[in-house]
């Protein structure tokens, strides 16, 4: 069975060209955002969007969806697939694409409100993009839980940043090239073996960045909360040090159960052995956009990297009833 990634991988080539566009504009001398509306700028940013977005759509549908039966539009319930982790996913995804549309928007030097619902509709733009070739393809269909997640993602960059005028709670994505034990799995009729190292290979792919982008077990999804925006200005707490909540999940080798065939040969986990249980986790982190760099060019770049959770230590709470201590978390 295959991970219904897209959403998170192809999102990759979105932030891939975004990031692109606005290191070229950071080698510029209009490195700063217009403080009033610049039609060079609006314009150029118009024919980068248009021109991303076609790009995007094309290339999305012949190096992924022409793959697969193309039928009627139609719906499809993944519901609860991978512990809802590609759900929380699509959350992340829709967030920081409408940040990164956003910031896009006020470079060209459109007002406040209008930036914020230029970052609405060209996030929501790009994530209904995907939902929409999943409902004619035979692979999969419409999911109206991913356009839920979609929909909370983009109203928690929006929200925040229309009562705020910031954002005070940053959602993050961590995750590292998680070892899989090689023991040998016999199959249920004692013909064939596998590993879940080979399971793994084969589900989440074998090079860092395709386990980075798909491997749900590794993958943890945080809400990085700045405690300093929070309380009075003259407050002595570090501005660029977050609480981080997070949520993940284990021991899922298999959308919805840890069972797979091999050449008709059935492979089944045990429950007992490998339960499938939801993790949450609380740690620190850092914001990388409040550290005191006064420099555009490095908060520029900061802030790019800011989607990422540094790691550090955490304490997690799980469904299994354990509490566990890491001194490091990925």
């Amino acid at each position: 069975m295959n991970i219904k990634s897209k959403a998170i991988r192809n999102s990759v080539i979105v932030v891939f060209i975004c990031f692109s566009g606005q290191w070229l504009f950071g080698q510029s001398s209009f490195i700063v955002p217009s403080d009033t509306l610049n039609h060079k700028r609006f314009n150029t940013a118009t024919i980068f969007a248009a021109s991303t977005y076609s790009a995007f759509s094309v290339g999305l549908y012949n190096v992924w969806y022409r793959q697969y039966d193309q039928t009627s539009f139609h719906f499809f319930n993944d519901w609860n697939e991978w512990n809802n982790m590609d759900k929380m996913g699509h959350f992340y995804t829709a967030y920081f694409q409408g940040v990164l549309c956003y910031q896009g928007a006020k470079w060209t030097g459109l007002s406040e409100k209008k930036s914020i619902l230029t970052g609405a509709i060209l996030g929501t733009l790009f994530q209904s993009t995907i939902e929409v070739m999943d409902g004619f393809s035979g692979k999969w269909g419409f999911s109206v839980p991913d356009i839920a997640y979609n929909t909370a993602g983009i109203s928690a960059f929006v929200a925040q940043q229309w009562y705020w005028k910031e954002q005070r709670i940053h959602f993050k994505v961590s995750s590292y090239n998680r070892p899989y034990s090689t023991q040998p799995i016999l199959s249920t009729d004692g013909e064939i073996t596998n590993s879940l190292e080979q399971r793994a290979d084969n589900l989440f792919g074998s090079s860092f960045a395709a386990r980075f982008l798909k491997d749900y077990n590794a993958q943890t999804i945080w809400a990085s909360v700045n405690i300093h925006s929070f309380l009075p200005e003259e407050s002595r707490f570090p501005k660029w040090l977050n609480l981080a909540l997070g949520t993940g999940s284990e021991n899922m080798f298999g959308g919805y159960e840890n069972k797979w065939e091999i050449d008709q040969h059935t492979f089944e986990l045990h429950l007992d052995e490998f339960p499938r249980y939801r993790q949450f986790f609380i740690g620190l982190d850092v914001d990388l956009t409040r550290l005191p760099i006064d420099n555009y060019y490095w908060n520029s770049l900061l802030s790019i990297l800011n989607i990422f959770k540094i790691p550090g230590p955490a304490i997690e709470i799980n469904t299994l009833g354990q509490i566990k201590f890491h001194i490091i978390h990925f």
